[in-house]
């Protein structure tokens, strides 16, 4: 199942449920048919996010080793919460530049 974050700060932002109950749970939020983030909640949500990701990487380190074989057959490595996070705290973030709420199921 998909889940469309939206912001009149931001393009519309599509993830797939299992990220948005993780990113949402971070932030102290549960994902309802209808939810929202205001703009007061955004400075913390943020810093939530932000320093889950920074725990993320300190427990799970990029992969550094080299890998033998055929450069085109290694296994792409599964994306960190960071990278997974990111486009989420963008969207966060310019909402609360701009002042506005992010909204899903509407």
């Amino acid at each position: 199942m998909l889940i469309t974050f939206k912001s009149h700060a931001a393009q519309d932002l599509i993830m797939m449920k299992d990220l948005a109950v993780t990113l949402l749970g971070i932030i102290g939020k549960h994902l309802g048919e209808r939810g929202v983030i205001t703009s007061a909640e955004m400075p913390a949500a943020i810093r939530k996010l932000e320093a889950a990701v920074l725990d993320a990487k300190r427990t799970h380190p990029a992969d550094t080793t080299v890998h033998p074989g055929n450069p085109d057959e290694k296994e792409e490595e599964p994306l960190h919460l960071g990278q997974r996070a990111y486009p989420f705290l963008d969207m966060l973030r310019a909402s609360l530049k701009e002042n506005t709420d992010v909204l899903w199921g509407v």
